[in-house]
């Protein structure tokens, strides 16, 4: 598959998507570029905007296995991994396979879990594999995460260690939609059997392997290179800023950059591809000062004054 198929198929999975989930094709493109990048995504957005579906309708338009894992705090880890179950009949143990074993997994409310079940996950989200009795077993491929918390009710929830975030390779939301799509979904909801819009399949678990290979033949150039790096070193030295973004996180804007990239049907990055994925990318890596926590300062808004500091190469030295 080269950039320009790559770009078609993107586009209908897009278009599939957005038939079923009323939201902003920006939100689409930014959970399809964890895919693409070989991430995972986690969605922070009040309950009812539709991101259980939107996990689901990803999953079926990229022709992938889906499970729903739903987070509470009495959730073990084998709950999520599976475990070993005695056979009566061959008397022996069978390792029976966990809602992990599945191309997408949707971990919803995430935050309501036990460090220790967020531990289990952690293995899985970076190595694609998890560990039982003793025995590692690798996960399905293509593997992808989207998970998802509520900013608003933290009773009763456990804060995401910070290795864990920044293994998400984007964080965004949905936002409530706008007068007509509101309007829309009470069309739907009047018409009982069109309520949950069907998703029919573009690709196949292969075609994601090799799309997700595309990204890879993406070029970029050497002060393109040193723009990224730039960006994220920047995050760093910030006043505001107590943890910036680690060297993991370079790598992420970089990967997320050239899907980006892929997306419009080039075979190049430019500038704007790093400042349009550098919000969803980056901010969730911060940790602020207390000082800015009290003052409110919005992550976001450290990334795009970092934007404005940082120089920009010129798109001719970006595309010779």
């Amino acid at each position: 598959m080269d950039v320009r198929q790559a770009r078609q198929v993107s586009s209908e999975v897009l278009d599939r998507v957005g038939e079923a989930v009323i939201a902003e094709r920006e939100f689409f493109e930014t959970v399809l570029l964890g895919t693409l990048s070989r991430g995972h995504v986690l969605l922070e957005d009040v309950p009812g905007t539709g991101k259980t579906l939107t996990a689901r309708s990803i999953a079926r338009a990229l022709g992938l296995s889906f499970s729903r894992v739903q987070f509470t705090p009495d959730l073990l880890p084998t709950d999520v991994t599976g475990t070993h179950v005695f056979n009566e009949k061959e008397r022996s143990f069978e390792f029976n396979e966990g809602p992990i074993f599945a191309n997408v997994v949707l971990a919803d409310e995430i935050n309501r879990a036990p460090p220790k079940t967020q531990a289990a996950l952690l293995e899985a989200m970076e190595e694609r594999q998890v560990t039982v009795g003793g025995e590692s077993r690798a996960l399905p491929d293509p593997f992808l995460v989207i998970a998802t918390q509520n900013p608003v009710e933290q009773e009763g929830t456990f804060t995401l260690p910070e290795a864990q975030v920044d293994r998400f390779v984007v964080k965004t939301s949905l936002g409530y939609p706008d007068r007509e799509g509101e309007v829309e979904l009470l069309r739907r909801r009047a018409a009982r059997e069109a309520r949950s819009p069907g998703v029919e399949a573009v690709l196949s678990a292969e075609e994601v392997r090799s799309l997700q290979a595309v990204p890879e033949t993406v070029r970029v150039e050497e002060d393109l290179l040193e723009y990224v790096v730039d960006v994220a070193r920047a995050t760093r030295t910030d006043r505001r800023v107590e943890v910036g973004v680690s060297p993991r996180g370079t790598q992420r804007l970089f990967e997320v950059a050239r899907a980006r990239a892929v997306l419009s049907g080039r075979d190049f990055v430019t500038p704007d591809d790093v400042k349009r994925i550098a919000e969803p990318v980056l901010a969730h890596r911060l940790v602020l000062t207390p000082d800015a926590t009290v003052s409110d300062v919005e992550k976001s808004t450290v990334i795009s004054e970092v934007l404005e500091t940082v120089r920009v190469p010129t798109v001719e030295a970006t595309v010779d």
